[in-house]
């Protein structure tokens, strides 16, 4: 039976290096550092700007490793995706962007794995709780207005092109 040894890092999207954390983490276990470095960047390259969750599994007898990216903060999506550093400090006052509604169901898809909701639709009202709690607005609206308008069937058609991208996953 192999024994595997699981480090977690914290790394902003394709800009691994061999240096600390991983370098000095990864070295003693004997696997090549810069191939683990390598395959972390190109699995991350799409988060560039967002710090990532990586968990390196390294077989300590055969020294093989495989690594596994986590979704950035929900958070950190909506901020990258309005090009904000930080969430307003009044969310109920100041109001720090708007986005379309295709971009919440593309950070709800994103986020799939982590989110408890069943559907696409259950999925998107998640991502704007929290657009709403940062103070972004989404299709010029409040987005608890975007979410009862959900309720009400208004975004139906967009919302059932990507159910079936939801639930294979």
């Amino acid at each position: 039976m192999p024994k595997e040894k699981v480090v977690k890092l914290l790394i902003e999207g394709g800009k691994a290096t061999p240096g600390p954390p991983i370098g000095p983490t990864l070295g003693p276990l004997g696997v090549n550092v810069m191939e683990v470095v390598n395959k972390i960047n190109e699995l991350t390259a799409q988060y560039r700007g967002l710090t990532v969750p990586v968990k390196v599994v390294v077989d300590t007898e055969t020294k093989k490793f495989r690594v596994e990216v986590g979704a950035p903060t929900t958070t950190a999506l909506l901020l990258k995706a309005i090009g904000a550093s930080e969430p307003s400090g009044d969310p109920a006052h100041k109001k720090i962007g708007d986005l379309p509604l295709e971009k919440i169901i593309e950070i709800a898809l994103i986020k799939k794995k982590q989110l408890l909701a069943k559907t696409i639709k259950g999925a998107v009202k998640t991502i704007l709780g929290t657009a709403r709690a940062i103070g972004i607005t989404v299709e010029g609206k409040d987005p608890k207005i975007v979410s009862r308008e959900i309720d009400e069937g208004k975004y139906e058609e967009l919302l059932t092109k990507y159910e079936k991208g939801y639930q294979e996953g």
